[in-house]
């Protein structure tokens, strides 16, 4: 079979985004759009992946530099995408097919481009085109009276007749690597706008007697490109609704699925209940029957089954057993490993700490770089003083010991199992097992104390 060259062109400079950012680092869905074609190409297994670059190179360069197997071609001048192609051609095999993708149209799916390789391979060039209700700005494709794709004609370029076709070229195209060569190699520029059009190799196939094979993709979501934010926010608002879908066919149910975004990859078990307005992150994998309150943010985080998350939650970094309970307004940093059963309350807070099965941390708390065991009850108000200004220290807590409120750990400390702090203490030296540790100051009563007053002004 006929090695694949993914040729990305993404050196547009995207004035109407008014960004420094150069276009294709625009997220959608939390990736960069040129992200998304990137994993559809390794989707295709290409062999190779090309990348056309020009405003804001190096950004794009410095963004994907973890990327592996990519090649960057540099585009100085933007003289349009048939000039784009021109600059990869020294790198492509002529005994290979070259498929032409988009940085800026990022939801193109893989199963969707399968075909174009397929016919590309057969000696075809294969094109994408898509119907429009409103094909204003598009390339249109011309077809004979047989229904034979003859050429593509630039909107600038159409006579008034031929702006009134709807099925309009999406730019993507697939076809042997020689045949492409030759033809880029006769483009000019001779037209509204002063461009070499990859769009031209068309009409050159078909004089060449070269097999025109046209798919029509069905959903047009998947070739809109970005051009300003309001197309951006469109096409995440398409994105995440696909999402949602995937998610519920996975087993969760979404109390609304139009306000769940997933900006990553998220996982799901069954009968798995996701409230409004949560936002996923990195990788997040849920077990079965989570649930998952309204206003949560969960960020590479692994939940264990019959979790509660209760509402405005975040927990980034996390792992949480079966049958925890989490929150309200609970904060989960990473490093955090809570194991089964474990109850994090409102306003608590969690860093490097692993808390034990079945301990409670119930109230106004925070916990960092601690080591706490089973069945611990931590009190409101308790702070683990870690940090010295230039260190973190560990905090010890041993199995089934109680944490009285309003507790200072000064760290490094460790209290034993089964020990007791009584509320309001400040513990800076180690508590033996089963011992009670007070450091409450001596109460002092004053009578008949009077406030000082203010002396009224004059």
């Amino acid at each position: 079979m006929q090695q694949l060259a993914v040729v990305i062109l993404a050196a547009g400079k995207g004035k109407r985004m008014a960004s420094d950012w150069p276009k294709v680092l625009h997220p959608v869905g939390g990736r960069p759009l040129l992200a998304h074609v990137l994993a559809t190409a390794s989707e295709l297994e290409a062999q190779t992946r090309l990348v056309v670059y020009g405003h804001g190179g190096e950004a794009v360069r410095t963004t994907f530099a973890g990327e592996t197997g990519v090649q960057w071609v540099e585009q100085a001048e933007q003289l349009g995408t048939g000039h784009a192609v021109a600059q990869t051609l020294p790198l492509l095999d002529d005994a290979g097919v070259a498929l032409v993708l988009y940085g800026d149209v990022p939801l193109i799916r893989a199963e969707t481009l399968q075909p174009l390789v397929a016919a590309a391979q057969q000696g075809s060039l294969a094109l994408l085109t898509v119907e429009l209700a409103d094909p204003s700005g598009y390339g249109r494709i011309v077809r004979d009276e047989q229904g034979r794709v003859r050429r593509i004609v630039e909107e600038k370029d159409a006579t008034a007749e031929e702006r009134r076709l709807r099925e309009v070229n999406t730019g993507i195209l697939a076809v042997a690597t020689a045949k492409l060569r030759g033809w880029v190699a006769e483009l000019d520029n001779r037209n509204a706008q002063g461009e070499y059009y990859l769009t031209d190799v068309v009409a050159l196939a078909v004089r060449d007697r070269v097999t025109v094979e046209a798919f029509t993709v069905a959903e047009p979501e998947q070739v809109l490109g970005v051009n300003d934010r309001q197309q951006l926010a469109e096409l995440e608002r398409f994105y995440q609704r696909r999402q949602a879908e995937q998610l519920m066919r996975e087993g969760a149910t979404l109390m609304d699925p139009a306000r769940v975004d997933v900006r990553g990859t998220v996982t799901t078990g069954k009968d798995v209940v996701i409230d409004v307005n949560v936002v996923f992150e990195g990788t997040v994998r849920l077990g079965d029957r989570v649930r998952i309150g309204p206003f949560c943010v969960l960020r590479d985080a692994v939940v264990g089954d019959d979790v509660e998350i209760l509402s405005h939650c975040r927990i980034e970094g996390t792992e949480i057993g079966a049958c925890a309970q989490i929150g309200p307004f609970a904060r989960l940093r990473p490093g955090s490993l809570l194991a089964a059963g474990v109850h994090i309350g409102n306003f608590v807070e969690t860093k490097q700490t692993r808390i034990g099965v079945g301990s409670k941390v119930n109230h106004l708390t925070y916990l960092g770089d601690a080591e706490i065991g089973a069945e611990v009850n931590v009190g409101a108000g308790t702070i683990t003083c870690n940090y010295d200004g230039a260190d973190q220290h560990q905090t010890v807590i041993g199995d089934g010991a109680f944490i009285g409120s309003n507790t200072s750990l000064v760290a490094p400390v460790r209290i034993g199992k089964g020990a007791t702090v009584g509320a309001g203490s400040s513990v800076s030296r180690d508590v033996p097992d089963g011992g009670l540790c007070l450091t409450r100051a001596p109460r002092k009563d004053v009578a008949n104390w009077r406030r000082p007053v203010k002396p009224k002004k004059g």
